[in-house]
C-alpha cells in the first residue's frame, strides 16, 4: 500500500495488488469543506490517478465521522471580493471535472452529510454507496448561487429531469431511504458500512480487464445525450480499442482454459 498527500487536505492510497485506489477527503475538522486549497489539492490528485495505469477502481472516502463532505467552504466564500470569487472559479471546476473525468471507473462511499459540492462530488463517481445516515442535496439555490460543480447536469442524468428540477430548486435534503428510493444512490448498506462495501464492490469491478474497464467507462460517458446512433458510434470506436487489445486475447484463452486472466492492461 502507498500513500500520497496533496497538500493538507486530500490523501491518495493505491493497493497495487487490488489495483484500487483511495481518494480520501481528509479535512475532518471542517466537515470536508471544499475551499480553494482544496480544490487546488483534489484537482491535482486526480491528475496524477488519471495517469496510473495500474489503478482499475477509485473509491472517494472521507475522514469525517459525521460527514462525507459540506459543499464550499462558505467561510472562505464570504470573505472573497467578486473579482477573487471568479478567480477561484476555474479552481473549483478543475477539481469537481477532475473527479467526473477519471479514466477508470470510480465510487462514492457517502456517510452523513453529503450536501452541495459534497453530493456534486459523489454524482461525479459511476456508483454511490451510501449508509443509512446519509443525507444528501443540493441547497445552492437557498443561499443565493446554483450548483455549480455539475449537479444542474449530473443530477437530470440520475433521476430525470422533473425530478432534478424539484429537488434543486426546493433545496431540499433528502435522507437516506429516499434517496435510495429516487435513485440518489445506487447501494444503501449498514451503518458505518459505506467504505467496507463500497471497497468490495470496487474489488468485484477490479477483477475484471482494465482496457475493458476504462474502453467502456468512455463509451457511457461519451454517449450521455446523444441520440442513439451517435451513441452507437461511440460504442463502436471504444469496442474496437478493446478488441484488438492484449487484454481480449488474454481474456478469451482464460475462458477457454477456464483460468484466472492475467490482465495485460495494455
Amino acid at each position: 500500500m502507498s500513500e500520497a498527500r496533496y497538500g493538507e487536505w486530500i490523501v491518495v492510497r493505491k493497493d497495487a495488488e487490488t489495483h484500487i485506489a483511495e481518494l480520501v477527503l481528509d479535512r475532518p475538522k471542517a466537515m470536508n469543506a471544499v475551499s480553494s486549497e482544496v480544490a487546488a489539492r483534489l484537482a491535482d490528485a486526480c491528475t496524477a490517478l488519471a495517469a496510473d495505469r495500474n489503478v482499475r477502481v477509485t473509491v472517494l472516502t472521507s475522514s469525517n465521522d459525521r460527514a462525507f463532505c459540506v459543499g464550499a467552504d462558505l467561510k472562505e466564500r464570504n470573505s472573497l471580493s467578486d473579482a477573487e470569487l471568479g478567480r477561484h472559479r476555474p479552481t473549483a471546476r478543475a477539481a469537481y471535472t477532475g473527479v467526473l473525468d477519471l479514466p477508470m471507473p470510480t465510487i462514492a462511499a457517502v456517510h452523513g452529510f453529503a450536501l452541495g459540492g459534497g453530493f456534486e462530488l459523489a454524482l461525479s463517481c459511476d456508483l454511490i454507496v451510501a449508509d443509512p445516515t446519509a443525507v444528501v442535496g443540493l441547497p445552492e439555490v437557498s443561499v443565493g448561487v446554483i450548483p455549480g460543480g455539475g449537479g444542474t447536469q449530473l443530477l437530470p442524468r440520475r433521476v430525470g429531469a422533473a425530478r432534478a428540477a424539484e429537488l434543486i430548486f426546493s433545496a431540499r435534503r433528502v435522507e437516506a431511504a429516499e434517496a435510495r428510493e429516487l435513485g440518489l444512490v445506487d447501494h444503501l448498506v449498514g451503518v458505518g458500512q459505506d467504505r467496507e462495501e463500497a471497497f468490495a464492490l470496487a474489488a468485484r469491478i477490479a477483477g475484471n480487464s482494465p482496457v475493458g474497464l476504462r474502453a467502456a467507462k468512455r463509451a457511457l460517458r461519451t454517449g450521455w445525450g446523444m441520440d442513439l446512433w451517435a451513441g452507437l458510434e461511440i460504442e463502436d470506436a471504444a469496442w474496437r480499442t478493446v478488441a484488438f487489445s492484449d487484454d481480449r486475447t488474454e481474456g478469451v484463452a482464460a475462458f477457454n482454459e477456464k483460468r484466472k486472466p492475467q490482465w495485460p492492461g495494455e
